[in-house]
């Protein structure tokens, strides 16, 4: 089911996550959100950015836990924690913030 953003479609699988992980763009993760109510601020950005980083370098999107100790790790405890990031991304921030960031859904998610 695509979704459509500035004019371009982008095709999603049937969870709606993006099936052509290079055609990814900010526009389209602001698009995502807003379909959830959601409003990417500048702290959701910085997960978002985190998690692609993540992925090109592991080629793996990190389950809740993996990603709560990698942002911990990176960005300090204050963030590094699931309350901080179910405040961010209130679906489950592995699930939502991967989808958002363009990335495949994590292993281990239902």
């Amino acid at each position: 089911m695509p979704i459509e953003v500035n004019g371009k479609s982008f095709e999603t699988d049937e969870e709606g996550y993006l099936a052509n992980l290079g055609e990814w763009e900010k526009d389209l993760a602001t698009a995502m959100a807003a379909e959830d109510g959601i409003d990417l601020g500048d702290d959701h950005w910085e997960i978002i950015n985190f998690l692609r980083e993540y992925y090109e370098e592991y080629q793996i999107a990190p389950a809740v836990r993996v990603l709560t100790k990698a942002v911990g790790k990176k960005l300090g405890k204050d963030k590094g924690n699931s309350k901080y990031l179910y405040e961010l991304f209130p679906y489950g921030p592995g699930k939502q913030a991967c989808k958002f960031a363009g990335l495949p859904k994590p292993t281990g998610c239902v």
